[in-house]
């Protein structure tokens, strides 16, 4: 089994001052290509699990989204980084299992890449986030406000991802 790293998409990886609807809206942070970077060094599968309700709204597409998922998946070449894969929820107001704060598409990836969510981290920005990975027996980060569940709150990726090894690094020795 395996350790992952769980991110949030939107206000995590890329900015989300107005809707990510097509792959132009999409501005990653400068932090995300070398934090994700320092992750898969470290040997951590990382993946995206984001809600995209924007798609039963009306708002987008699948394939408005595929394209948004290409996007990022290339920007982060460019750099050396990798994302292992990419879970999302297209609900927003059906009854469902994956849309956070339910665990759902952790337990997808997680079924799916043989990961061990004890050893794994999820890194989030709405206490929703965090309630999922809770749930799913990650570590959790909150970036942003303060949440009171969270096992860390953080101003940034750059910053979780710095915890992140140091925990593990505390872990070895």
């Amino acid at each position: 089994m395996t350790k992952a790293v769980f991110l949030d998409r939107d206000g995590v990886i890329n900015k989300y001052d107005q809707p990510v609807n097509q792959a132009e809206d999409l501005t990653l942070y400068p932090w995300t290509a070398n934090s994700i970077k320092k992750l898969n060094q470290a040997c951590f599968k990382v993946y995206v699990v984001t809600n995209q309700g924007g798609i039963e709204s009306g708002y987008f597409t699948a394939q408005d989204l595929e394209e948004i998922h290409q996007h990022l998946i290339e920007q982060l070449k460019l750099k050396d980084a990798t994302i292992d894969d990419i879970a999302y929820c297209p609900h927003f107001k059906s009854d469902c299992n994956c849309r956070k704060p339910k665990p759902g598409m952790i337990f997808e990836l997680a079924d799916k890449h043989d990961i061990e969510l004890k050893k794994s981290y999820l890194v989030g920005d709405r206490d929703s986030d965090i309630e999922a990975g809770n749930q799913a027996d990650c570590t959790t980060i909150k970036l942003g406000a303060k949440c009171p569940t969270a096992d860390y709150s953080l101003a940034t990726l750059e910053d979780a991802v710095d915890i992140i090894l140091k925990i593990e690094q505390q872990s070895k020795n």
